[in-house]
């Protein structure tokens, strides 16, 4: 089978850390084809969707003493070709975030391939419908008191009714630009300012003290639970992030975790989001991971799985 990767540089990923090179790899090791491109190298010609891509050869990270060993160099690229991308059997979708305007054209290109010929990892169309904060809002049960508003005094009546509060913009990843603010905070119209940038929306969500002990990454394949790592916070940093020096530590699944991905499944089905990643906080559902989910690469080493060559076959079976 042949598979289309959309990334970002790939120079500048992280063989040891990053999903998309664990999904590349897993899919160049059972045999089948990798390509990849990024989103100023889509096109829509004729009515379909084209790429200037690259065959990719990859050198595998190995596991040594409980660490990813890097080989150097790790990967290969091959002369670029325009490619019809329904000549793939599947294209992920994984450029990180920010979800801005390049990014949303590249989804609208992507609209111009045949879901009957070629799965496409996450839908264009469910991609544009589940930014990554809000779309958890519809789940109302599962989530902390959170709303979105851009306006000071609504906002510093949430907090105010809290007591504490996380700031979240709503286009980023890795943590970046999230802050906790307390009540009374004589920076709070400063913060609200840089948060908002003026006239943004953000979303504001109370704060939950079991924050300290992880958050926890589920990675959901077809709805269905596959792996999980938990998130530390290290120093005095309060978030978990790994992006932000989050500590990656081995965790099971709850029964609660079960609980929430099965409240998610019909509707990620719905959107066409087959590979997500939802975030959890002490039992309660934060956000829920669409664009480029991560946290393979530490199930992998701390749980002794392939989920990446789990993902692919659900892939070749799906085609078949």
């Amino acid at each position: 089978m042949k598979f289309a990767f959309i990334i970002d540089p790939i120079e500048k990923l992280d063989p040891g850390h990053d999903t998309s090179v664990a999904l590349m790899e897993a899919a160049q090791l059972m045999g089948h084809e990798v390509w990849i491109t990024e989103v100023q190298r889509l096109s829509v010609v004729g009515g379909q969707a084209w790429a200037i891509a690259q065959p990719l050869h990859l050198t595998p990270v190995q596991l040594v003493e409980g660490r990813w060993v890097i080989p150097q160099p790790w990967f290969q690229v091959g002369d670029r070709r325009n490619l019809r991308l329904e000549e793939m059997d599947a294209v992920f979708m994984r450029t990180d975030p920010p979800v801005n305007v390049p990014y949303l054209y590249a989804t609208y290109i992507l609209d111009y391939i045949d879901p009957a010929k070629t799965l496409v990892v996450n839908s264009p169309q469910g991609l544009r419908a589940a930014n990554e904060k809000v779309y958890a809002l519809q789940f109302t049960e599962a989530i902390p008191e959170t709303i979105i508003s851009q306006d000071k005094q609504v906002i510093r009546e949430f907090v105010e009714r809290q007591g504490m509060a996380v700031l979240k913009p709503l286009g980023g990843k890795g943590g970046e630009g999230i802050l906790l603010m307390q009540a009374g905070d004589r920076n709070f119209n400063s913060l609200i300012e840089i948060s908002t940038q003026g006239n943004t929306p953000i979303m504001v969500q109370a704060y939950l003290p079991a924050a300290k002990d992880g958050d926890k990454r589920v990675i959901l394949l077809n709805g269905e639970p596959i792996g999980a790592v938990n998130r530390v916070p290290t120093g005095s940093e309060f978030r978990g992030n790994m992006a932000v020096g989050g500590q990656a530590v081995q965790v099971e699944m709850t029964e609660r975790d079960r609980q929430l991905a099965a409240q998610l499944a019909p509707t990620l089905a719905r959107d066409g989001l087959y590979f997500v990643g939802i975030d959890i906080i002490g039992g309660y559902l934060t956000e829920v991971n669409v664009t480029s989910p991560t946290g393979i690469r530490e199930i992998d080493r701390l749980d002794d799985v392939r989920l990446g060559e789990q993902v692919i076959q659900w892939v070749v079976e799906r085609r078949n």
